[in-house]
């Protein structure tokens, strides 16, 4: 059976509050304990399933499980003191079944009102029943407040997740429109001369055969020009993709309440170096979102010595860093092109990971800074 999110995101606290199950056997009524303590064990025993699958169910089914939760509170009160745990945990479900703030408190009193008047009529003491309905009352209230905040947060991850997808199209479909731009630019005017020359030379060839064979050396200068031209456009298309990816990155950490900090500036980068550091930002920034518990994080890259260097810190929590997937990745990608990894994380300090990759002589040095954005 899928477990459903909320209880995903509670990990093990539902098993950590069976632990208030001792307060059953802690009875001061004054009866011997052979009276009590069987029955008090026999209902344990119908709880436990009964918990289990009000865990296991989402939304108004768990008030079913509550009712008979709380049935068990009110069969056990006459004999155990400690029965109104069960009124608790009954107090509980109801809380996280999503009912609404008012349909839960109507719900909510009118159990209590029951148990209270079952309380009066055994003639138990006023404290005890006061604190029976506050302690319900709060839990309750408390479990759907938490539960309410935890739908708003997975509406606002998907809503983010949304963006994050957004961006990444838009961005593709903007470098898509500006090679054709860039092509049609570089090309138009190019390929209409290659095609009058041509035209030329076949008017020319019977008639001037030496006319015809200049126009057909200036066709092939042309075509090599044109041809050099566009692996110059192809080189250049290198911002878009570690751009892409920094804004990208920037949304993903913000489903996490992490700030990135970044700037990206004039870097002249070869393509295949880019893709590399671009796909370094995407997995370091996803080990952030994951593992870190970070509020701070930033990018820095620097190109300047003959090498780009890519910097992904963080303010989080910092440990031993256990060789993955995603590193040994960062890593065959970095060697394929002579570069290197390297990881700095001091415990309750953050994480650093640097990748430096060498330049070919040719590209020159520029520096992006970082700065709060």
């Amino acid at each position: 059976m899928r477990m459903p999110p909320d209880l995903a995101e509670q990990g093990w606290a539902p098993l950590w509050s069976l632990l208030y199950l001792g307060f059953l056997f802690l009875n001061y009524n004054g009866r011997p304990t052979s009276t009590w303590l069987p029955p008090t064990a026999l209902s344990v025993c119908v709880f436990l399933p009964l918990y289990y699958r009000a865990l296991q169910v989402c939304g108004r089914r768990r008030l079913y499980y509550g009712a008979a939760i709380a049935l068990l509170g009110y069969a056990l009160v006459a004999i155990n003191t400690g029965a109104n745990t069960y009124l608790i945990y009954a107090g509980a479900c109801a809380g996280a079944a999503g009912i609404g703030l008012r349909r839960l408190i109507q719900i909510i009193v009118g159990a209590l009102v029951l148990y209270s008047i079952e309380l009066w009529l055994l003639d138990w003491p006023f404290q005890y029943i006061a604190l029976t309905v506050a302690i319900t009352a709060m839990v309750g209230l408390a479990i759907s407040a938490a539960n309410h905040f935890h739908h708003e947060k997975r509406l606002r991850l998907a809503e983010l997740k949304l963006s994050h997808d957004e961006v990444r199209r838009l961005a593709a479909l903007a470098e898509r429109e500006r090679i054709g731009r860039d092509l049609h630019d570089l090309l138009g005017h190019t390929l209409s001369l290659i095609t009058l020359k041509s035209e030329l030379a076949v008017k020319l060839f019977e008639r001037d055969p030496h006319a015809a064979r200049r126009e057909i050396a200036d066709v092939e200068r042309v075509a090599r020009d044109a041809l050099g031209q566009v692996r110059r456009a192809v080189s250049g298309i290198r911002t878009a993709g570690l751009s892409a990816e920094l804004a990208s990155a920037r949304l993903l950490l913000e489903s996490s309440d992490v700030r990135l900090e970044y700037e990206l500036g004039e870097a002249v980068l070869p393509a295949e170096i880019e893709t590399v550091l671009a796909l370094t930002v995407r997995e370091a920034v996803t080990n952030i979102q994951r593992h870190a518990h970070a509020t701070r994080a930033r990018v820095e890259v620097v190109v300047a010595d003959g090498a780009a260097r890519l910097a992904v810190s963080d303010d989080g929590v910092g440990s031993t860093i256990v060789p993955g997937n995603g590193l040994s990745g960062m890593r065959e990608r970095l060697a394929l092109l002579d570069g290197r990894l390297e990881i700095q994380s001091v415990r309750g300090r953050g994480t650093r990971i640097a990748a430096i990759v060498p330049l070919p002589p040719a590209v020159g040095g520029s520096v992006a800074a970082v700065v709060a954005t």
